[in-house]
């Protein structure tokens, strides 16, 4: 089930109305990589109907995003009571938004009675081949992350070089811990733990 956001009341009334669980997408038409989400975002919604996923165009609904800190188009967040769980940023396939918002999230994987939650951001920029497999590779083993673009955000890459005394993209932060460059085997060590 999908919902245009006329306005921010809209939004307030679908918030009520899914309190529990809803999708977002923020859009502009601007945007072509915003089309292909849209129309992979609907293709999603035709499979899992009991999902209700809202479409909040930036250019008409201005400061939603800032709400919930999107940066870049197009932006998916799934929101949990109220609060953006989850973040993908860029494209994906149908098949990813229906494998990560049913069932368990992706980033989880269960070790016996525990469920272990991994926080993963990986700082890419333009032109960057490894940043694409580390993504790619990441994506692969199922694990959520976030994309922070270094050359968009100033102070991002600030906090990064202050942390890894490094420029180089891509760096890939797990649970606190950085890898610099795309190292599979620390990745696999990091998510492992």
């Amino acid at each position: 089930m999908i919902e245009w956001i006329e306005d921010h009341n809209h939004f307030i009334r679908m918030q009520q109305k899914y309190s529990e669980y809803m999708i977002l997408l923020f859009y502009a038409k601007f945007s072509s990589h915003a089309k292909r989400a849209l129309t992979e975002i609907e293709l999603f919604s035709k499979e899992n109907e009991d999902i209700p996923v809202g479409i909040i165009d930036v250019e008409k609904v201005k400061g939603l995003h800032k709400q919930f800190g999107v940066e870049n188009i197009p932006t998916v967040l799934s929101i949990k009571k109220g609060k953006a769980s989850l973040c993908i940023e860029g494209v994906e396939n149908a098949k990813f938004y229906a494998r990560v918002f049913t069932g368990m999230p992706s980033s989880q994987r269960s070790t016996g009675k525990k469920t272990v939650s991994h926080r993963v951001i990986v700082y890419s920029g333009p032109g960057c081949p490894a940043c694409g497999t580390a993504q790619s590779y990441l994506r692969k083993k199922g694990i959520q992350f976030r994309t922070i673009d270094i050359s968009r955000d100033q102070r991002a890459a600030e906090r990064l070089f202050q942390r890894s005394g490094q420029m180089v993209v891509p760096q890939i932060d797990i649970d606190g811990h950085l890898v610099v460059g795309f190292n599979q085997g620390k990745i696999d060590k990091l998510l492992s733990s």
